[in-house]
């Protein structure tokens, strides 16, 4: 059998999916989308909750994913997001995400000072709530100040939540923060009555509800506890402190945010060992302490770097207090930071 030749008749074509149409650059307005807030994130699955006229919950629960619209902008805990699609919330549906709202605050952190990349821990929070231990683990006052520091170049409020009280003393602490305006709480979960026998954990009741607050502390401080006091369906697991490294195990491995029985919401995030301030302003590490920066602006030369007093900076001759000092030098510990950072 002879072998046939092929010639060009034979080639096959794909046709082009794309036609001959240009693409258009027209996106669609969206109008009809619904307001919802996003709760937890995970793994490109955003869980938002519905809300009405903007601003209620409307208790629907819905999983999305972000369409093209939002391009590469990042949705955090606690953004208001336009839905589109399917927002029945009914299991296997998947709605989309196509617009983040503008946020009304943002509470960011850097993991160190040399690190020029922040980011975003969670949107439209009204305030801060910084828990630490009395005891096991000890309190360290130079990351509630850091905490501090975000929350005021943030916009946001700061209630410092100290655990534990039954363990140690809270004087020490109150006496540093409360003359610069913090609201101090102080807990312990008693096992006749449970977190309700407590006044001070009905004082931190009263205190987020009707409110936006997030939680942040080291592991191990009592935040997953705290939660689960306030929201008793939330089931937050809860760990133990090491004994030898005194350093609590991340039970919370990612942020999520509840609805409070008395209204408002929390925001329980993962344990932090570092809370890096390289996004913030030199110039609002001194602005976070009131006393300080009264003093600074009264007594200290213009343009003062509040560096030492060898530099001319006066504020270790208005310095009367332990607690006063310790703010002092807890700034220029912040601003050292800054300058080591800068040279790095």
């Amino acid at each position: 059998m002879a072998r046939r030749e092929y010639d060009e008749s034979d080639a096959r074509v794909r046709p082009s999916r794309r036609g001959s149409r240009p693409r258009t650059k027209i996106r669609p307005s969206h109008e009809s989308a619904i307001t919802a807030v996003v709760t937890t994130i995970d793994r490109g699955r955003y869980t938002v909750e519905l809300l009405e006229d903007g601003d209620s919950p409307a208790g629907t629960v819905v999983t999305a994913v972000k369409a093209r619209e939002l391009g590469r902008r990042g949705l955090v805990i606690g953004d208001r997001v336009a839905v589109v699609g399917d927002t029945s919330g009914r299991p296997d549906t998947l709605a989309r995400l196509v617009r983040r709202e503008e946020r009304r605050t943002e509470l960011r952190r850097t993991a160190d000072d040399a690190d020029p990349t922040e980011r975003v821990i969670v949107a439209n929070a009204d305030s801060l709530a910084i828990v630490t231990a009395l005891a096991d683990p000890e309190p360290n006052p130079r990351m509630i100040d850091r905490c501090l520091v975000a929350a005021f170049d943030a916009g946001m409020d700061a209630v410092l939540v100290l655990t534990k009280a039954d363990l140690a003393d809270a004087t020490p602490l109150r006496d540093a923060y409360e003359p610069l305006g913090v609201h101090v709480v102080e807990t312990q979960v008693l096992r006749d009555g449970g977190a309700e026998a407590d006044p001070g954990f009905r004082e931190l009741r009263d205190a987020v509800a009707g409110r936006d607050t997030v939680l942040v502390g080291y592991s191990g401080v009592g935040k997953s506890t705290l939660v689960n006091a306030l929201v008793p369906d939330a089931g937050r697991a809860v760990g133990r402190v090491n004994d030898v490294t005194g350093r609590g195990r991340h039970t919370s491995t990612s942020a999520i945010r509840y609805g409070l029985p008395e209204g408002g919401h929390i925001v329980d995030t993962p344990g932090v060992r570092t809370f890096g301030l390289a996004h913030v302003d030199p110039q609002h590490f001194v602005a976070a302490f009131p006393d300080v920066a009264e003093a600074a602006e009264r007594l200290c030369p213009r343009g003062c770097t509040h560096e030492s007093a060898d530099a001319g900076c006066a504020l270790d001759a208005w310095a009367e207090t332990p607690e006063q000092h310790a703010r002092v030098d807890s700034i220029r510990r912040l601003l050292a930071s800054r300058a080591a950072a800068a040279e790095w």
